[in-house]
């Protein structure tokens, strides 16, 4: 018996190491596109993009081996969108909080994730919560990854009269981003695999001609990971007022992670009688993969649902993600490209996956005005404040007080009257972001 297949017993899921091999190939390319925004993300928030870039491959790499080799699911692991969002945008400029904290408060969410995976305190919290406001949390953070993607490509700009107006659509970076927008539609319509990547790599070459971008190759040796290794605060992460910060690290981890691994596993056809267990070995594995990443140096790691392609493609074990991991390790040697990649070039990418995560609205209970307007404060606050953390305190909080007026406060479980209390608590006594 061959090392494949006893460790990734092929044959009893009816594949073949071609097919695995060509799901993984086929994952990664749906998703390597975070490579070269993960870094552009958590630059602005003041990282070394270099560095971010090797913890980006190196935790991807690692995170997916976990997957494979431990829970043998074709899932694949990477720092999460939208998270990563929070991460720059909300806690370190919008609360002023230096990196090195945030990557505490990183640190912290993962160890607490760990601990509910390990005592199955996961799925208690994952039922406590209300259906509309998990799909309201993924809606509202599109919206947010949709304002700044819509920024970074200059098509909005600020303006005192109105807040954000038109930007000047006779620049470079706005022609360019709105054809890449229109390329990576086009190609994922026509199921094109790695269609956000063609469409990020097509603009970059353009603002070489267009945007008076510099090119200075595509292989080179890794930068080095020094200066964001090991380079999280704890101490930071526990001061006051950053409980909140944990907290929406927390959740959304718990809910993109959760609904992704079931999601995904579901489509692979793994979740039937005999093959649940690699379920909870599977949700062990993205706990990990989150506090490591944070002391590589990069924001939370999660499931990523690109990893539906490869099951399409055929994958159904983790010969699939560890092929996957295998071509991030390979990524590593690319970063002259990853470094050359203007933000309006990952702006389309940001826009499209923004777009997708609003499905979810479609989801919403439109008749229940008590599900659905909580649901809808949660979504359009994060955008509006231009804060995750701010969209969920509104989003519970609404919810609890909508139930306790209207009668229907048995509806709500427990868990919401907590965080929504620790939200009110958070408002009263130390103010917003």
């Amino acid at each position: 018996m061959s090392w494949t297949e006893r460790v990734f017993k092929l044959q009893d899921h009816g594949t073949t190491v071609r097919t695995e091999i060509i799901a993984g190939v086929t994952t990664f390319l749906t998703m390597a596109y975070i490579i070269f925004v993960n870094p552009s993300i958590l630059g602005d928030a003041g990282m070394p993009k270099d560095s971010v870039f090797v913890a980006t491959c190196l935790i991807a790499a690692l995170g997916t081996a976990v997957m494979a080799l431990y829970a043998n699911y074709p899932i694949a692991l990477a720092p999460g969108m939208g998270l990563n969002a929070y991460f720059a945008y909300t806690v370190v400029l919008g609360m002023g909080f230096p990196w090195q904290a945030a990557l505490g408060a990183v640190f912290i969410s993962g160890c607490l994730f760990m601990a509910v995976t390990l005592f199955g305190l996961r799925g208690l919290i994952i039922r406590g919560i209300p259906q509309s406001l998990r799909n309201a949390i993924t809606v509202g953070i599109g919206l947010f990854l949709a304002l700044i993607a819509l920024k970074s490509a200059g098509i909005v700009a600020p303006s005192k009269a109105t807040y954000i107006t038109l930007g000047d659509l006779h620049s470079a970076p706005v022609v360019l981003a709105s054809l890449g927008f229109l390329l990576i539609v086009a190609l994922d319509k026509f199921r094109v695999p790695g269609a956000i990547l063609i469409g990020i790599i097509a603009v970059t070459i353009a603002s070489f001609f267009f945007g008076g971008n510099q090119f200075h190759g595509i292989f080179d040796m890794p930068p080095s990971i020094e200066p964001t290794f090991l380079k999280l605060d704890i101490k930071a992460a526990l001061s006051h007022g950053f409980l909140n910060v944990v907290l929406v690290f927390f959740l959304v981890e718990l809910f993109d992670a959760t609904g992704t691994l079931m999601g995904v596993a579901k489509r692979a056809g793994l979740l039937v009688p005999g093959r649940m267990e690699r379920l909870n070995k599977s949700l062990l594995a993205d706990s990990v993969a989150i506090f490591a990443g944070s002391l590589l140096g990069t924001s939370s790691t999660t499931a990523y649902v690109e990893s539906a392609a490869g099951v399409q493609a055929g994958g159904r074990t983790g010969l699939t993600a560890l092929t996957v991991a295998v071509l991030f390790l390979a990524a590593l040697f690319i970063a002259p490209l990853a470094g050359a990649v203007p933000a309006y070039a990952t702006a389309p990418a940001l826009f499209f996956v923004a777009c997708l995560m609003l499905r979810e609205l479609t989801e919403l209970d439109w008749d229940d005005s008590t599900e659905v307007v909580p649901a809808a404060i949660t979504a359009l606050m994060m955008p509006f404040t231009y804060s995750i953390a701010n969209g969920l305190a509104f989003g519970f909080i609404s919810y609890a007080g909508i139930k306790l007026l209207t009668g229907r406060a048995r509806e709500a479980h427990w868990m919401v009257w907590i965080i929504a209390a620790i939200f009110l608590f958070k408002f009263i006594y130390v103010g917003g972001d």
